[in-house]
């Protein structure tokens, strides 16, 4: 039986109201799994999550760290979206104009495949260094960029980059706040920016999305607790802000030193109740959605219609789960070459390219993320399948 955590890793508080549990998961929901005896093989873990009442931080109280695997296996990226280029290029050029960063240096802790990085340089960036155990180097053409395959700790020694990028990666941190310690141990007494990037929690409350919980995501945050989280770690926040229709959270901060303890009050910092209210409501909300999205998968099923979904990472692994074992769904789309013939995690679907729906012609198209619902159906206009699409 897992040993369930007692206190907010984040402030320490055991003021913790649990309010979403699930029994088993994948442990992994971005592997890529070349057979279903490899899906089979697949450890499962337990979602217990709970509301601290203290920070707003809500955690994964059965997480067990060292479970999920990241590895070269781990195929997470978004960057074969041209909406989502578009926008990371964006963001990469922007922070480096607002925070003087050209000609400069930038260290990206969990830097993924890499794209951001090199973004940045594209933008102006002079040099940089990535740390992620699952980068490939060999799929990267920009120069001037050292890739590390690693995880972040201390034993990196200090931070010597002009500016510290993390991206889509404090979420899969359980002791947050030991983490961010090290960040902070690690600049020391240098003033550099310090730009985060995390899914915004009170999103994925507000709306159900079942979709977006799963067992490498084992904190999660709104923009209180992650501005809570940062002050109490020794950094001055300057800004926090939604951003890519809203799902994501940007912090922009600098370590606190002389003359820079004090920073202004954000407007989205007091979230606390309203998080509360949320996480109330949260059960009701995801039993709705649970029951609309079968109620229409079964309802074209049923007269002999086929469904897909589009997109094969954590969302579709966690859709596809939540859609139980007798689901009709037999196949899963991603742009991603890499992730073509391979297999979704818990669920067994078949990962397809985008062209295998010529021929299938489903009648239904799920897209796991609303924000390519536009890029989708003119993928699904120029291959002539007419299915009607929805976004979950």
């Amino acid at each position: 039986m897992t040993a369930l955590i007692s206190r907010c890793p984040a402030c320490g508080s055991d003021d913790l109201t649990d309010f979403h549990h699930v029994e088993e998961v994948p442990t992994n929901s971005c592997l890529l799994l070349d057979d279903l005896d490899e899906v089979a093989a697949l450890p499962v873990g337990e979602l217990l999550l709970a509301f601290c009442e203290g920070c707003g931080l809500i955690t994964n109280r059965a997480f067990e760290p060292g479970r999920a695997e990241y590895s070269q296996r781990y195929e997470e990226t978004q960057a074969y979206s041209d909406r989502f280029v578009a926008w990371g290029r964006d963001l990469a050029a922007r922070w480096v104009s607002d925070h003087g960063l050209g000609g400069a240096t930038a260290l990206e802790i969990g830097c993924g495949k890499g794209e951001f990085l090199e973004w940045m340089v594209e933008g102006g960036l002079g040099a940089g260094v990535g740390i992620d155990p699952g980068i490939h180097p060999e799929r990267r053409t920009v120069q001037n960029i050292e890739w590390v395959r690693d995880l972040f700790t201390d034993d990196h020694g200090p931070i010597t980059q002009d500016a510290v990028v993390c991206r889509h990666t404090l979420e899969h941190i359980h002791d947050v706040r030991g983490f961010m310690t090290a960040v902070r141990r690690g600049i020391g007494d240098r003033d550099i920016p310090v730009l985060w990037e995390v899914p915004d929690v009170l999103r994925v409350l507000d709306e159900g999305a079942f979709w977006d919980l799963y067992y490498e995501h084992c904190t999660y945050f709104s923009a209180g607790s992650l501005v809570r989280l940062f002050r109490e770690t020794g950094f001055v926040v300057e800004r926090v802000e939604r951003d890519y229709d809203d799902q994501y959270l940007l912090l922009e901060a600098r370590p606190a030193g002389p003359g820079r303890t004090v920073g202004p009050v954000l407007e989205l910092e007091d979230d606390v109740d309203q998080l509360r209210k949320a996480v109330q409501r949260f059960r009701r909300t995801v039993e709705a959605r649970l029951a609309e999205t079968r109620s229409l998968v079964d309802a074209v099923a049923a007269k002999g219609g086929r469904v897909v979904v589009w997109g094969s990472g954590s969302k579709g692994v966690s859709y596809l789960g939540a859609m139980g074992t007798n689901s009709p769904i037999e196949y899963a789309v991603d742009i991603n070459p890499h992730k073509r013939g391979r297999f979704i995690a818990g669920g067994g679907q078949r990962i397809v390219p985008p062209d295998f729906l010529r021929d299938y012609q489903p009648s239904l198209v799920v897209a796991m993320n609303p924000v390519y619902v536009t890029e989708i159906g003119a993928a699904l206009d120029a291959m002539g399948v007419r299915a009607h699409l929805v976004a979950v």
